[in-house]
């Protein structure tokens, strides 16, 4: 971290995954095993996970998520650049 980044993570991504005989913990686990990243939380059932994930690769996220489920009302906000006042 330094004055210009003030979290080792850039972007926080959120998302809602939906789906059948989804797996939060499967994704938890996959999430904590494979990607890098912190803040991590995965909450929901079988049918419908909300995802909330600080990491310098959003688009790994996507990814894996894509290929568990439908992905919607996705968010990625740049916090450097909210930290510096701007439209993240």
């Amino acid at each position: 971290m330094s004055e210009e980044n003030p979290t080792e993570f850039r972007y926080d991504t959120q998302l809602l995954l939906e789906g059948k005989n989804l797996n939060p913990d499967g994704v938890r686990d996959y999430f904590e095993e494979e990607l890098v990243g912190d803040s991590l939380l995965v909450v929901g059932d079988s049918k419908l996970v909300k995802i909330h994930f600080h990491t310098n690769e959003p688009w790994k996220v996507l990814e894996f998520c894509a290929g568990v489920g439908e992905i919607y009302d996705i968010v990625i906000e740049d916090m450097v650049r909210q930290s510096k006042g701007l439209q993240g």
